[in-house]
């Protein structure tokens, strides 16, 4: 029996050519995409402004949710976690952070992840697979409508980081498809100046996001200021060492509109990449490629007992700040949010009970 059509991961055109090859009028497309979208529902039936008749067909030949929600877990800091899985029994994590002037959804963009970086939980897991356009969308709609109800509208907008579980460049043509239903006007409309993209560093993509004109923000991994520290702690620098990575991070800059800045994301490891030498080299890294619209994002490390590191203190972290700053470089300290429910940075691996 043929899978049926997963329509959340559907394009506007792609819905139209679909409803033609099942013997309906091309305008049903919309009506089931501002259903899927706007409305965010998730089953056929809810969509009453559809004939009976047209729901039945779609329930046989296509569906709306394929993600099934298996675990939710709340943080003493309000951060919910949510543990999923797909129709196909791999594990998907998406994390909601809420502030007082925004709330932020971390989504995922594969299961698991293959870049084994040491200080993360989630390369402990390996790449299981990459994760459909829908099955990135979806995420996003199961979270908006647990925390504000089916189709409720957000009360200041949501903002999306791709930093959840896996290399979003490594499954680039779904993250850019998903990011395109969810900027569409009639649907969710969270555009690409909403949504920032992390990446451990895939060279080639950036160069390629770079050359796009409605896209996301871009934030680059580096958690070292040279190649051999780099090497040992992100081995995906032996394949795009850091002079690759600043070329390219230089490229992109370049390519930046006005008043757009990207982002350098440094996890501190402490007594490993933290100490006042690695900030003066840090800073002269960026200053030596002459790049002046990043900003460093300093993440203390989020601590698992699989891994062997620890964060630096609080001391050691606004030194390193400040060196930076003091060489003429932005930083900013990322403080942890979902620490006790492992929904932190680096700490996503599927895993069912609370962080105690």
């Amino acid at each position: 029996m043929a899978e049926k059509l997963h329509l959340t991961g559907c394009l506007p055109e792609e819905l139209a050519a679909f409803f033609v090859e099942i013997g309906e009028p091309k305008y049903r497309a919309m009506q089931v995409f501002k259903g899927l979208h706007e409305r965010r529902l998730h089953d056929f039936e809810e969509m009453t402004d559809l004939p009976k008749a047209l729901r039945a067909k779609l329930q046989e030949t296509a569906t709306c949710s394929i993600l099934t929600v298996e675990s939710r877990y709340i943080s003493e800091d309000g951060t919910r976690r949510y543990l999923m899985t797909t129709h196909d029994g791999f594990p998907v994590e998406t994390v909601y952070i809420p502030t007082e002037s925004r709330d932020t959804i971390c989504f995922s963009s594969q299961s698991g992840c293959p870049l084994k970086c040491d200080f993360c939980l989630t390369a402990k897991l390996g790449l299981l697979r990459n994760l459909t356009a829908g099955e990135i969308v979806e995420q996003i709609i199961l979270v908006l409508n647990d925390v504000y109800g089916v189709g409720v509208e957000t009360p200041h907008g949501t903002n999306l980081v791709a930093m959840g579980a896996g290399e979003p460049f490594l499954n680039f043509e779904n993250l850019i498809k998903a990011l395109e239903i969810m900027s569409n006007e009639e649907g969710l409309f969270i555009v690409p100046n909403r949504v920032t993209v992390s990446t451990a560093g895939i060279v080639p993509k950036i160069y390629e996001l770079a050359a796009i004109e409605r896209r996301p923000h871009l934030a680059i991994s580096l958690s070292a200021p040279d190649n051999e520290l780099r090497d040992r702690l992100m081995p995906i620098n032996k394949r795009w060492n850091i002079d690759e990575v600043m070329k390219a991070a230089k490229v992109f800059e370049k390519s930046l509109k006005r008043g757009e800045r990207f982002t350098f994301e440094y996890v501190q490891l402490g007594g490993v990449n933290d100490s006042d030498e690695h900030a003066y080299e840090l800073a002269d890294l960026v200053n030596r490629y002459k790049l002046n619209r990043v900003k460093i994002n300093l993440i203390p490390h989020n601590p698992a007992e699989q891994l062997d590191y620890h964060p630096p203190d609080n001391f050691q972290v606004d030194r390193f700040k400040e060196i930076l700053e003091s060489s003429g470089v932005s930083a900013y300290v990322r403080r942890p949010r979902g620490r006790d429910i492992y929904a932190a940075c680096g700490q996503l691996a599927a895993k069912q009970e609370r962080n105690e």
